[in-house]
């Protein structure tokens, strides 16, 4: 669901919005360094190679008003997220299920913190050590579930490829072809979520 259109009673919104945004793509890039240090890279490597100053940050509002029939509805369908980080602000309700082991693992909110996925993209710079997380949002028959995710991607232009230090030889060849950030986006959007269906489709 989108945000309302602005207008005089809400129009203090928006600045509260851009004031938000810019905090998330402050830890967005954060979490970035820790993840390059983590890989023996540069602690700026994937913001520097992904042009994260060019960014592209989407924010979206999901509202899961009470359902009478849970067992027979889904909120959002199994899927995993574009970008390198989904960063998700909800409000208490719990939903949010990811898969583990081959079962759906309930992942109850945490008061004042938030959820952070990693996405399709940086799994395929990673060449598949960082994976990214196959989830779904139920619905319950009791209370309302609002979430806020903010989508942290490389800039539309930029090739998305693998980390060349990360690859080692025959026995570590690249697992996913290398494409622009756009036509990713692209090609997920013209299709139905399910599952990790994108990624297969640039899987090597």
């Amino acid at each position: 669901t989108a945000f309302p259109p602005m207008n005089d009673s809400n129009v203090c919104s928006r600045e509260v919005l851009a004031e938000y945004s810019g905090a998330v793509r402050r830890l967005a890039r954060e979490l970035l360094r820790g993840i390059s240090e983590g890989l023996g890279l540069e602690p700026g490597y994937i913001n520097e190679a992904m042009d994260m100053d060019s960014s592209l940050q989407i924010l979206t509002a999901n509202l899961y008003p009470p359902c009478p029939q849970p067992e027979l509805a889904m909120g959002i369908p199994s899927h995993s997220d574009h970008g390198l980080l989904t960063i998700l602000m909800q409000n208490g309700i719990g939903g949010l299920q990811v898969r583990h082991s081959g079962k759906w693992v309930n992942v109850d909110p945490i008061p004042k913190a938030f959820l952070v996925n990693t996405g399709d993209h940086l799994e395929i710079m990673t060449n598949g050590k960082y994976k990214s997380v196959l989830h779904r949002a139920v619905v319950n028959n009791k209370a309302t579930r609002m979430s806020i995710p903010q989508s942290i991607g490389p800039s539309p232009d930029t090739v998305v490829t693998l980390v060349e230090q990360l690859v080692d030889g025959e026995n570590n060849r690249a697992m996913y072809t290398a494409m622009k950030y756009k036509d990713y986006l692209e090609l997920q959007q013209s299709n139905p979520l399910d599952g990790k269906s994108c990624l297969d489709r640039v899987r090597i």
